[in-house]
């Protein structure tokens, strides 16, 4: 089977989705008679391909990205992505047709905009397609694009119908996701987690100290100011407390603003954006992970937590409810509570032998997810539909 799959994010560039792609490429490449070209955004000035194994072949397309910010995209960003990928895929597809050896499914990750290319494709090379939510592409996820979600719903419902498949990452996703058109089927594969990249650290040398760790995009919908806070309320009676921040963003500023009025500066660290490979070391450090996000698709780097054996501190939202059971494998907080954050975090910091439980559980948890499973789901979708 020959896929074309589009998706603006890839790594460095991106988060969640750009890592999603990386893990569920990498198990395409090791299936036989599978043939995957992504077209995606690339840094540099000049477009560059690159190969994964025989059979995987990675295309990035020029958009003219600031290097300071590759963990979000503007809309200038999607927009000059959007036009640049519908050339460079009507080239590729119309190559390959005439070729004889055209392509034959589509994947999208993002509604919107790589599904109204996949819709554009499928009209005009009789290429069906799985368009794959992720969240912000979801009506209703983020306030940043209200405005945005008013205008592009008749054009999201449009490419949700036409799809052979629309598959959200979480139940939470497919509940919001049905708000905007409830007569469309959705078809749920979360995302999964490498295993054996993120593992519990068994020869970690414990100092004494409890570290709170959160990996994530540093924007306001991910909560962090009041985990910030909430490490304020713990700090009096704690000397031994850091809270550990690892990635980057446009509110860092504003968080450490934030630790400075809380008078926490000395005990949270902020480390900047990690290579996706490195990360590990920061999991492995970590007591518990605590993610107090205002809204989720499925968070990867809450999987990596669970992988990394750590107990779980989060909302709410999106996929988190499907990650985490309340009390086995952590706690669930309340939306915009520093106070309830610290709560939980207290329960966590005085029980060591909770922690261990906790960690456990949620490496277990973990071990039943892979993103060869992933892989395996989205290609069961793609064959289980015909040219029209």
């Amino acid at each position: 089977m020959k896929i074309l799959f589009l998706n603006y994010e890839y790594p460095p560039l991106g988060g969640g989705a750009a890592n999603a792609t990386h893990y569920i490429l990498r198990e395409f490449s090791r299936m036989e008679g599978v043939e995957v070209h992504l077209v995606t955004s690339g840094m540099g000035r000049r477009y560059e391909e690159e190969h994964i194994g025989g059979s995987v072949f990675v295309h990035r397309l020029p958009i003219g990205k600031a290097k300071e910010d590759i963990h979000s995209q503007s809309l200038r960003d999607i927009a000059v992505y959007s036009f640049r990928a519908f050339f460079f895929s009507w080239q590729l597809l119309a190559k390959a047709k005439k070729t004889g050896q055209p392509f034959e499914k589509t994947i999208a990750f993002f509604g919107v905009p790589c599904g109204a290319l996949a819709l554009f494709f499928r009209s005009y090379f009789n290429l069906p397609y799985v368009v794959s939510l992720r969240g912000s592409d979801v009506p209703g996820y983020s306030e940043k694009y209200a405005t945005l979600y008013i205008f592009f719903a008749p054009l999201i419902r449009l490419i949700w119908k036409k799809a052979a498949a629309v598959v959200p990452n979480s139940k939470g996703l497919a509940l919001l996701a049905a708000q905007t058109s409830p007569r469309q089927a959705f078809t749920i594969i979360p995302n999964g987690v490498d295993t054996e990249s993120f593992a519990p650290d068994a020869n970690r040398e414990h100092d004494g100290y409890f570290r709170i760790l959160v990996v994530s995009r540093l924007t306001p919908r991910k909560g962090i100011r009041y985990l910030i806070a909430a490490l304020a309320e713990l700090r009096p009676t704690n000397e031994k407390i850091e809270l550990w921040i690892v990635g980057d963003g446009e509110e860092r500023a504003f968080l450490e603003q934030t630790a400075r009025e809380c008078g926490v500066t000395d005990v949270v660290k902020f480390f900047g954006a990690v290579p996706h490979e490195h990360l590990s070391r920061y999991y492995g450090l970590g007591d518990v992970f605590c993610l107090p996000s205002l809204n989720e698709g499925m968070s990867n780097t809450v999987l990596e937590a669970l992988s990394a054996g750590l107990p779980i501190v989060a909302t709410v939202t999106g996929g988190t409810e499907e990650l985490v059971t309340e009390g086995e494998n952590g706690f669930f907080v309340r939306h915009k509570s520093p106070g309830d954050i610290a709560a939980k975090l207290s329960l966590l910091l005085c029980d060591e032998n909770l922690r261990a439980q906790m960690g456990e559980a949620s490496r277990k948890r973990a071990l039943a997810m892979s993103w060869k499973a992933v892989a395996e789901k989205f290609l069961a979708e793609l064959q289980g539909v015909e040219k029209k």
